[in-house]
């Protein structure tokens, strides 16, 4: 197991290397270039600019070429974010001014000129990177002078101009404008000659190379959105800091008074019949139902809970910086696949501790948990970027690739932690004895039902979190740039803090009304944050975001379901931890018979 384990290692290592070869390099270049030098200039995709995710190759639209169109080799996480780059059609050497150049000639035919109509109504937008700095414009522009929707003329851009900014051997900056003045009427169904044209100046300038991404993480970081952010942390936490005091304050008053009442009911009578959460002690710690898959869900969050450390400690120490193409999923991709073994891990050993004896059937139901459902929607929305033909439909080499790392990396520590698990012989620390048979649970008001519970548990986190979100949807789901990682770190510790108190209270309530069955409950309200996220994903689409189109929708929607569905598992994990610390210490601080 150990070699082929190590094998594994060595190939997903290679393949990485393989994909990823030319992730930060144009050409393999250092960025340093001499007068005349041609500097790499790659066209990334365009697209409905409402729409992220339906975007298309560049020459889907009918650009002239001036020659063969090159591709540039992507790494995988370049790849899962859409991008696929080609030569441009315009020459940029270093240094080298030009004036109204003309990058190529082309006679749009009818349905060509239909093409382009139809992209600049939808407000398409084109992406390039010149020496890995991004380029955004758009391709044309609607004239809406007449009062009627039939007296708009359409335009498409024929004229760009490039501004480059230059310190000694390297390039710093790009800026990109259209002319307004040079446009092509695309209005009517006729033939129309083009001429594609660019005009270069380079300008001076004292920024340092390694300051040049700065200004792409500046939009996020002005004083008026750090204000509304800082507004949103300090919002957050005072009504945070108030609710888990009210309600820590009211738990200890409460707790102390039935660690009192139990102490002296016991000096006083003997036979006197006990109530509350002590009259439950024989039941509190019987096994939950459905042993392998809350054995399950406990390996997956808590991999998901790592997996999510990982990454904010990444992201604070610089290496998601603004278009670092893809390093996020490939990020995502490579943590997951490594910590594998702390899902099998977990969930077996736990399993074990319940007394379960099919580890095997519960490593597997582990290993599909999270992925299954994942795999499942990833199928459906790459079936329909492949109907669209989108960028965002995953090359045959990459779905490989992916397959690979899934067989010989994850796989393998899966079932090596599940082993571990299984071999670590841990037994469940109960600090009371559980009875032979359970307590018929007296009946409960509405509002203490499971799911009136999960609204209740789930609305204070994400009350605490909500400010913060629109942020992050529009940076996922839109054009906004988010750096502040700092602030976003603050915000998934409160969201801790929150979420295991909240479920801390409300395991002492149901235990408090002698509802024993407290093991799925806890992980239910800990996790039912992640049914509220979906809610706002809800509201952000219709309220908040001028998504459209059947495939925008069924990205946002299926990808936003399985992002809520481990923040479920995740923060489910974080409640029942919890839950099951409370209720080992309030049952060890008293004598059961």
């Amino acid at each position: 197991m150990r070699k082929t384990m190590t094998v594994g290692v060595h190939c997903i290592i290679a393949l990485l290397i393989l994909s990823g070869a030319d992730l930060v390099r144009s050409d393999g270049s250092d960025h340093r270039y001499k007068e005349g030098d041609l500097v790499p200039l790659y066209a990334n995709k365009v697209g409905p600019f409402h729409n992220p995710s339906e975007t298309y190759r560049y020459f889907d639209l009918p650009f002239c070429s001036p020659g063969a169109v090159k591709e540039k080799k992507e790494a995988l996480g370049e790849v899962l974010n859409g991008d696929r780059l080609v030569s441009a059609p315009y020459k940029l050497e270093f240094l080298k001014h030009k004036d109204t150049e003309v990058a190529c000639k082309k006679k749009l035919k009818k349905e060509e000129v239909a093409q382009f109509r139809s992209a600049v109504n939808k407000d398409y937008y084109f992406q390039m990177y010149y020496d890995d700095l991004p380029i955004w414009g758009f391709i044309g522009k609607v004239d809406k002078e007449g009062k009627d929707p039939s007296e708009y003329k359409t335009y498409l851009y024929k004229h760009i101009h490039f501004d480059l900014y230059y310190n000694k051997d390297r390039v710093i900056e790009v800026n990109v404008r259209t002319d307004p003045n040079a446009l092509v009427d695309l209005t009517e169904d006729k033939e129309v000659d083009v001429e594609f044209m660019y005009t270069v100046e380079w300008k001076e300038t004292t920024t340092p190379f390694d300051k040049r991404m700065d200004k792409y993480s500046q939009s996020s970081s002005l004083p008026h959105h750090l204000e509304i952010h800082w507004f949103s942390i300090i919002n957050s936490c005072v009504t945070v800091l108030l609710l888990t005091g009210f309600l820590a304050t009211i738990l200890m008053r409460v707790l102390k008074n039935d660690f009192v009442k139990y102490a002296h009911d016991e000096e006083a009578a003997e036979d006197q019949e006990e109530t509350g959460w002590k009259y439950i002690h024989g039941d509190v710690f019987r096994f939950p139902k459905y042993k392998s898959l809350f054995a399950a869900a406990l390996g997956s969050g808590t991999q998901l809970f790592t997996l999510t450390v990982f990454i904010f400690i990444l992201a604070l120490v610089g290496v998601f910086y603004p278009y670092n193409r893809g390093a996020l999923f490939t990020a995502l991709v490579v943590i997951y696949a490594l910590t594998s073994g702390i899902a099998g891990y977990t969930a077996t050993s736990f399993y074990c501790q319940l007394e379960g004896s099919n580890w095997v059937r519960n490593l597997l139901l582990t290993g599909c948990l999270f992925c299954g459902p994942l795999f499942l929607t990833f199928c459906f929305l790459n079936t329909v970027a492949i109907a669209y033909t989108a960028t965002a439909a995953l090359p045959f080499g990459t779905i490989v690739v992916i397959v690979l790392i899934w067989t010989l990396v994850t796989s393998p520590l899966l079932v090596l932690g599940g082993i571990a698990g299984k071999n670590s012989k841990a037994e469940f620390q109960a600090p009371v004895r559980t009875t032979k048979y359970p307590r018929e649970i007296p009946p409960l008001p509405w509002y203490r039902a499971t799911i009136p519970q999960m609204a209740m548990a789930g609305f204070l986190p994400f009350s605490a979190i909500y400010i913060e979100l629109y942020y992050i949807f529009a940076s996922v789901w839109g054009h906004r740039i988010y750096t502040i990682y700092s602030i976003l770190f603050i915000v998934f510790i409160i969201l801790l803090i929150v979420t295991a108190f909240i479920t801390v209270a409300l395991t002492y309530f149901q235990l408090a009304a002698e509802d024993h069955e407290w093991w799925w409950r806890s992980f239910l309200c800990g996790g039912s944050t992640g049914l509220f996220i979906y809610a706002y994903c809800l509201y952000y689409y219709y309220a908040r975001s001028d998504m459209s189109g059947f495939m925008q929708t069924s990205f946002f929607f299926g990808y936003m379901a399985c992002i809520c569905y481990g923040f479920f598992l995740m923060l489910g994990t974080v409640g029942f931890r919890a839950a099951l610390l409370f209720v080992r210490h309030i049952y060890r601080s008293i004598k059961c018979e």
